[in-house]
């Protein structure tokens, strides 16, 4: 992913779009990244993986809550932060 200021994005924003057209460009601020621009195509993949993994999620939960197999609070935020780390 190419990585531009922000200052590079507006003065030369007709030339950040073509990049984003090819794959997602990072627009950094003062050092920081702050937003990613992209294809709206890409985008759309994005939202509809990012739709399809919740499905997923939701429909393990619903059948571990039909099995009896589900957690209290404290062991479930357990769950959670072992399968991010």
């Amino acid at each position: 992913m190419e990585t531009v200021t922000a200052r590079q994005a507006k003065n030369s924003f007709g030339d950040t779009l073509i990049k984003a057209l090819q794959e997602p460009v990072e627009i950094t601020k003062n050092g920081k990244p702050i937003a990613v621009l992209m294809s709206v195509e890409n985008y759309r993949v994005t939202e509809e993986l990012k739709l399809r993994a919740l499905k997923q999620m939701v429909e393990q939960s619903d059948l571990e809550l039909r099995s009896g197999d589900f957690a209290d609070g404290a062991e479930f935020m357990r769950k959670m932060i072992q399968s991010v780390g």
